[in-house]
């Protein structure tokens, strides 16, 4: 199995992009094992089909951030869509005691959209069919 052994060549945007949307796997992840840590017998199918969710949903970002730090062309819309998707869920949750895990999601959101379509990250994702291999 190929592995790579030089340090990242993304931009510092790009990089803070990744970062991001790997802290964001990571706490989905954390949510989906703690789901199905504590579901409970009388919601067996909802609990365990919501950890499973959360599971892939977070691990599915992860490797979207490292496509991103990798500077892999293909991350780029899976992580505008999962921030577009993010944006809503911030919508969801303006107004009363949620106020401030909606700021949370939105601003976390924002970052990410931001770090991406700056110059140096669209001239960074390009395509390029050279470096544009996925390995696990």
């Amino acid at each position: 199995m190929p592995t790579e052994t030089t340090p990242s060549t993304a931009p510092r945007p790009l990089k803070l992009a990744a970062a991001v949307v790997a802290g964001e796997g990571l706490v989905l992840a954390v949510l989906g094992i703690v789901e199905a840590i504590t579901v409970d017998s009388d919601r067996l199918l909802l609990g365990v089909s919501t950890a499973a969710f959360l599971l892939m949903y977070g691990g599915g970002l992860l490797f979207v951030a490292r496509g991103l730090y990798r500077t892999s062309s293909w991350s780029r819309g899976p992580a505008v869509f999962a921030q577009l998707i993010q944006l809503f869920m911030a919508y969801s949750f303006w107004g009363g005691g949620t106020k401030p895990v909606s700021v949370i999601l939105a601003v976390a959101a924002i970052a990410v959209l931001v770090s991406i379509f700056q110059k140096v990250s669209m001239e960074a994702l390009t395509d390029d069919p050279t470096k544009d291999h996925p390995v696990l």
